[in-house]
């Protein structure tokens, strides 16, 4: 399992990852273009993949721009094995290195990126877009969860 930077050329793969998840599924795939992904890794923030025998499982990127989790995907295939708290983990403590301003995320309720958020110290603060939990996480919980996971 190698977690890497996404790169353009990981697009196709990721769009893959996108499109299988069984939850927070978009309801039309062209919703989020080749285009959005590269503008998201390459100019308004960062991305990362998890690669197994070359092939992308799961990846996640942040919105430098908007101070937001833009995605944290995993292939169904591939969940249960650490892969999706890796790729949070890296890209959190990459955010964390740039800023110190809270990031926030959106996602459906009732489903287990919900609870994986709610375990991983992120506080709810409201709804966003269409019946969203909108969660954040600041700069000072994030150091505290990180010196209790050491």
């Amino acid at each position: 399992m190698i977690i890497r930077e996404a790169l353009t050329q990981d697009i196709k793969q990721i769009q893959v990852v996108r499109n299988a998840v069984k939850e927070n599924t978009l309801s039309n795939p062209a919703l989020v273009s080749d285009a959005d992904c590269e503008e998201f890794i390459n100019v308004r923030g960062k991305g990362w993949v998890c690669e197994i025998d070359g092939t992308i499982t799961g990846f996640s990127i942040v919105d430098m721009k908007d101070k937001n989790i833009w995605a944290l995907f995993l292939h169904p295939d591939f969940e249960k094995r650490g892969i999706g708290r890796r790729l949070h983990d890296v890209m959190m403590d990459w955010y964390f290195s740039q800023t110190r301003e809270n990031v926030w995320l959106g996602t459906a309720p009732g489903t287990r990126a919900e609870t994986f958020y709610r375990m991983s110290g992120w506080k709810e603060v409201g709804t966003h877009g269409k019946g969203e939990i909108k969660f954040e996480m600041d700069f000072d919980t994030w150091m505290r969860l990180k010196a209790e996971n050491v």
